[in-house]
């Protein structure tokens, strides 16, 4: 992490653009103005990447790609929370400390400005600490922290979703209280933290409790399956990486489509989506499982070949790793029905669809992952999409014969 020196007066600079705002009417004189400054702050206080940001932003202000509360908020936020977090240690206390400061600027500014943009707000909170931790190694982190957030705070606004404020801050709650404690027993790392936190929020905003209820199912299967036997993993070379914590990579590989299908339902409310998330969450779980507990059921097959190949084999098949995968997909399925999120013929569809998605990502995995093509986050990404997918055209199939769902 390189030290900025002047974030105090790049944090003035922020307060000012905040101040001015409301009076300034032209966005090119006021984008020129914070240009100037972030310039004067770059050549006598070495702010060079604060400067980038600053200036990138403002650019996009002046031609109106960005509208003003997002630019604002973004550069109080960024100010703000570098200037925070440079003043403590890499960890988790730090981090608390970075969503405080960050979180603060975002809410002044929108009292400030009279925005009912909470959502945006909290989105943008979220977006700066998890682009922190995972960008923080590099040197020019600001820079992309900077845009990430803009783009994330953009696009929430740009939706025009309305949620009601109390189930906004519950949400928020919740799922930061579950990824702390995912951190603390050490299923996730800080990166999945913030990210588990992220799809907490996300589910809660747009669909309910419910649908992170049979997220928090995978992530419990998940978990139990990469502690099982997990010293005979290590001893064979096996094991998840970092001791068994799973990292952003993974969070998002795996949950990142069933996101997308809570965000369709959230502003469409249509079934079909209510089957994608289920089907793409039934595949990670399913997945998971197949590859935690198949590892331990002996010399697999390649699924393309079936060929004997070495344990660990990307694309490799087993019995016990094939009826795991079916148990796991039915007992995420199970648990969507019993919460009434999903029918009965709803569950055969996504326990069938996850069953699919994961000798998907084994034949990605034979066919891609093995030659170098994809890493084993791309594998599965592209299994729980195919997962949702399949579960979508299996839905629609039932609909077209008159199965009434």
């Amino acid at each position: 992490m390189v030290k900025q020196r002047g974030l105090g007066y790049a944090a003035a600079l922020a307060g000012g653009v905040v101040l001015a705002g409301p009076y300034v009417q032209q966005p090119w004189l006021m984008a020129l103005v914070i240009i100037l400054f972030s310039l004067i702050l770059w050549r006598f206080f070495g702010t060079k990447y604060l400067a980038y940001v600053f200036c990138i932003l403002s650019a996009l202000y002046a031609v109106n790609l960005l509208p003003f509360v997002v630019l604002a908020t973004t550069l109080a936020m960024i100010a703000l929370g570098e200037l925070v977090f440079q003043s403590g240690a890499d960890d988790l206390n730090t981090y608390f400390y970075y969503v405080i400061s960050t979180a603060w600027a975002g809410v002044l500014v929108m009292v400030y400005l009279h925005e009912q943009v909470i959502l945006m707000v909290i989105f943008g909170i979220i977006a700066a600490v998890l682009l922190k931790v995972i960008l923080l190694k590099y040197e020019d982190s600001l820079v992309l922290e900077g845009i990430g957030i803009a783009m994330t705070m953009y696009l929430i606004k740009e939706l025009n979703y309305t949620a009601d404020i109390e189930i906004v801050i519950v949400a928020v709650i919740i799922a930061f209280v579950f990824g702390y404690f995912a951190y603390r027993f050490r299923t996730a790392d800080l990166s999945g933290l913030f990210s588990i936190a992220l799809v907490g929020v996300i589910l809660l905003v747009f669909a309910d409790a419910t649908w992170l209820l049979i997220m928090l199912t995978f992530f419990i299967l998940g978990s139990a399956c990469t502690r099982y036997k997990f010293e005979y993993k290590k001893r064979i070379g096996v094991e998840q990486g970092k001791s068994g914590a799973r990292g952003y990579r993974n969070v998002f590989a795996n949950g990142i489509v069933a996101c997308a299908a809570a965000v369709l339902y959230g502003v469409f409310v249509q079934p079909i989506f209510i089957v994608m998330y289920v089907g793409c969450v039934a595949t990670a779980a399913a997945d998971t499982m197949a590859s935690e507990i198949g590892v331990t059921g002996g010399i697999p097959y390649m699924i393309t070949t079936l060929r004997k190949v070495p344990i660990g084999t990307n694309g490799g098949i087993s019995l016990k790793g094939e009826l795991v995968c079916l148990i796991g997909s039915f007992a995420v399925s199970l648990v969507a029905l019993g919460l009434h999120v999903i029918t009965p013929w709803m569950l055969v569809i996504c326990t069938i669809a996850g069953f699919v998605g994961t000798n998907l990502d084994s034949l990605v995995g034979a066919l891609l992952e093995n030659k170098g093509y994809l890493g084993n986050a791309g594998t599965n990404f592209l299994a729980t999409l195919g997962g949702g997918v399949f579960a979508v055209a299996l839905y629609w199939a039932f609909m077209v014969h008159g199965v009434v769902l």
